[in-house]
Parts: structure tokens; sequence; C-alpha cells
């Protein structure tokens, strides 16, 4: 849908020439693209030497928003750990969901990899290469405590209006159930929708509300009555064909669920760490 002229200008930081914003993550590892070359540790062909480039959409917590100046998140910190490795820093680059599907930015050589807490899907895999996965999903339906709603079924029933992130998946399985459901830009743009009363529910990744509801005005005001396992798994990507950094964030992965740091991440980001819900690296 969008093109590279249709990025959304945030004014968080200063931005780049090209109207994205460029954001520096946490990573703490130093930066070796002194002598401006782009290949970092392990022979990965970088976008910008001394960076690791990652696509992302803001905000979409608890994976990747703004905290306290920075862009923070349990993508964000796996992400950091791939750099680490690489020898580099994490640079974030917010873009348009929309752009994820096709893999546009990476195709157009503006990010390494992408983080936006995505779903692996066939489709998707015709335009990028997507990672072991990193996450298993699934969906909740929230909804207004006055509204009277029950389940999923009974917004359909009661022909409520319900609400999902645009170009989701989560926006795909309401349509599948036969929901014609009101899009929104962001996950902001959703809970907004549902507090405003522009729908009755939506529905979106149950990990986003479990953050949504850490806040105490909107746990008294919200509740979620549908926990919907669908089967997705998330995955970063990078483009097609670029299996050496492919390779470096597959081995990020399964190292820090070897060595506890998956946990600790999972614990800080998410919530209480249960194994099943975290898929093992493919070996």
């Amino acid at each position: 849908m969008n093109t590279l002229l249709g990025r959304r200008i945030r004014t968080l930081a200063a931005t780049t020439a090209s109207a994205a914003l460029v954001l520096v993550a946490g990573c703490t590892s130093s930066d070796s693209g002194g002598s401006g070359s782009k290949t970092a540790a392990g022979g990965v062909e970088l976008v910008k030497a001394g960076r690791l480039t990652t696509c992302t959409h803001l905000p979409y917590p608890p994976f990747q928003s703004e905290i306290d100046g920075k862009v923070q998140g349990f993508d964000v910190s796996l992400i950091d750990l791939v750099a680490k490795d690489l020898g580099v820093k994490q640079t974030i680059l917010d873009t348009p969901f929309e752009n994820f599907k096709t893999g546009a930015f990476l195709n157009a050589g503006e990010c390494d990899p992408a983080a936006a807490g995505m779903t692996i899907t066939a489709e998707r895999k015709k335009n990028v290469d997507f990672s072991d996965p990193y996450f298993d999903a699934t969906q909740a339906v929230l909804v207004d405590k006055k509204s009277g709603l029950t389940s999923l079924a009974d917004v359909k029933s009661k022909g409520r209006k319900l609400g999902a992130q645009a170009q989701t998946t989560g926006e795909d399985y309401a349509k599948k159930q036969g929901f014609d459901p009101v899009s929104f830009e962001s996950s902001d743009a959703v809970l907004n929708g549902l507090r405003t009363g522009q729908v009755q529910a939506v529905i979106i990744d149950y990990p986003v509300v479990q953050g949504w509801l850490k806040t105490k005005a909107n746990a008294d005001a919200f509740k979620v009555v549908d926990n919907l396992n669908t089967g997705e798994q998330y995955g970063f990507t990078v483009k097609k064909g670029n299996t050496r950094l492919l390779a470096a964030i597959n081995k990020a992965i399964k190292d820090a669920k070897a060595d506890g740091t998956y946990k600790k991440l999972y614990e800080k980001w998410i919530g209480p760490y249960d194994a099943s819900a975290a898929s093992p690296s493919a070996s």
C-alpha cells in the first residue's frame, strides 16, 4: 500500500533526509564501523557501516515502543543480542506495517532485519526470509466492561463493532469469522478506538493486551472475554537470500534460550515465563 514516501514522520528524534525516523535502541555493544566497512562479524553485510538497521512499526508494546526517549521492548532486546554478536549497534527505522508483508524496505536496502511482532505466514514467506520462531502468539478479544459482551460470538450476535489493526493476522482472523472490522493504523489507535467508543470490542495479539491491562485505568475499564489460539508464531525477517544475517539471528535466539537470557527478557517485557509459550529454535 504505502510507498517509501509514505512513511510516518515522528518527532521523537531528528529525522533522516528520507523522512523516516531513525532511533538508536538500547544496545551497549561497541561500534566497529569506524573504518567505514559494511561487513560485520561473520561476514554479514550491513546496509550501514557499524549499524544493524532494524525496520519496525511503532508503537507495538511490549515488543517495541518509545520509553524515556528510547525505543525498547522484547523484539528490540532480542535484536540487540544479534547486534552485539556482530560487534555493532542497533538502530531502528520506524516504517508502515503494510510494507512488512512485501519486504519493501529490506529489498530497497533500507534495513537489515525487520522486527515488528510479525506472524510467520506462507504468504509473507514469498517476499522475505523468516528467522526461526521466537514467540508463540494468541489473539485476545478485549471489550469495554460496560458493553455487556462476553465473547467474540457475542460481539457478532449483538451486531457490535469490532476493531483490529490494519494488515495484521488479527484483522484477517476477524474477516474469516464474518466480521467487517474497523481498521486502525497502530495498536495505540486500536485501544483509542475502544476507549472512545468507535468500536465496542477489539481483536489483537494477547501480549499487547497484557501490556495495556498493566495500567490501572485500562484494567478498570476493559476486560478480555476471549483468548483465541490461532497457532501463530512470530519471526524476524531479512531480505530473501540474506543467509548470513539469518544465521546470526537464529544463533542469537538459540543462545538466548540456552543461557537463560530469553527467559529474563520475556519476564521483563511480557510477564511470567512459560516454556510452552516460547517456540524452540530449529536445530
